[in-house]
């Protein structure tokens, strides 16, 4: 199909509504290709932007002639910092369709997006990658920093050839993972979230069960694992974790580890059991400076990574504290950075 000018498209933004699903599906895998989990369905799409317990996301689309060429979405995010709530959003599955793209349909989509902000919502962030962050400088997005990311090698001499292109993993022989599944081996962990690292005044992710089911639990096709340290009757600390394909490498991303406030100990031991549950090249985690969780990746062989992840914000709330845009404000794991 010829493009078409400039001069003659004519585009119209719109509220997101449930009959637009199939052609919303089809113009993002048009645009961006297969998802996180390998696949554009129906069920993930739901699962991301209907059931999330911090509510719908805000999507609108671009249509011209009864066609959707333009799809943004802000998914929904609740932080907390000390006591007090913090609602946040996200961009995320943005898509123009390749034969209407530079006619502005980005910049209308996402200039109407954050016109339709309820008042109630204080921050947009984001984790732009060096392509696409200039963009968010120029809207005005402040840089808080880069997360820092650690990993832990775990067959340095496989390591090594797979990163130079030599025998490369195949999805036909994935590595098989010994570890619950999140859906089942979440349950019960109410005691364990109730006494876990304490009051934090950073803005962090609470992490209460209606998240963690939603989170970890209930995404299709990400096949997040759980592994729990347990005594008797009681529940020390759970870890969670998914294995993926990393280009040519196989990867366990410790999407987070809930533990007691300073338990050091028992971070280590599930740090230890994520990596003897998947025959991997490599683990990373991200965990918050001054933490039981960092302590323990420190202590399990973990070494910070050369990049982390770059962490953008547009403040809305301008008396909101603590400064998002200040690294030392944030307490964040890999499970809140992760883009699903």
């Amino acid at each position: 199909m010829t493009p078409t000018p400039v001069a003659e498209l004519s585009f119209q933004i719109r509220p997101y509504g449930d009959e637009d699903e199939p052609e919303v599906l089809a113009l993002l895998a048009t645009a961006l290709g297969e998802g996180p989990g390998g696949d554009r369905s129906a069920e993930f799409f739901r699962w991301k932007h209907l059931a999330n317990p911090a509510g719908r996301s805000l999507m609108l689309v671009a249509e011209t002639a009864g066609r959707i060429i333009g799809f943004r979405s802000l998914m929904r995010w609740r932080f907390r910092a000390g006591d007090r709530d913090v609602l946040a959003v996200r961009p995320v599955d943005t898509a123009t369709h390749p034969d209407f793209q530079g006619h502005g349909v980005f910049s209308r989509l996402t200039r109407e997006s954050l016109r339709q902000l309820e008042d109630g919502v204080d921050l947009v962030y984001n984790t732009p990658n060096e392509k696409s962050l200039p963009g968010y400088r120029k809207m005005g997005w402040r840089v808080a920093g880069s997360m820092p990311v650690s990993v832990r090698i775990r067959h340095p001499v496989r390591f090594g050839l797979r990163l130079r292109g030599g025998d490369a993993p195949s999805q036909a022989f994935a590595p098989r993972v010994r570890a619950d599944t999140a859906k089942e081996a979440l349950v019960g962990v109410a005691p364990l979230l109730e006494v876990g690292e304490g009051t934090e005044p950073r803005l962090h992710t609470p992490t209460d069960t209606d998240y963690l089911r939603w989170r970890y639990g209930a995404a299709p096709l990400l096949d997040y694992r759980v592994v729990r340290d347990e005594v008797g009757n009681g529940l020390r600390g759970i870890a969670i974790f998914r294995v993926r394909a990393r280009g040519r490498l196989w990867e366990s991303t410790v999407a987070d580890v809930i533990v007691r406030a300073g338990d050091t100990a028992t971070a280590r031991r599930l740090l230890g059991r994520v990596a003897r549950a998947a025959d991997v090249d490599h683990l990373t985690c991200s965990f918050p400076v001054g933490s039981a969780t960092r302590a323990a990746a420190r202590g399990s062989a973990f070494i910070r990574a050369p990049r982390g992840i770059t962490l953008a914000v547009n403040r809305l709330r301008r008396d909101l504290v603590p400064d998002p845009g200040d690294p030392r404000s944030w307490a964040l794991c890999l499970g809140d950075l992760e883009v699903f």
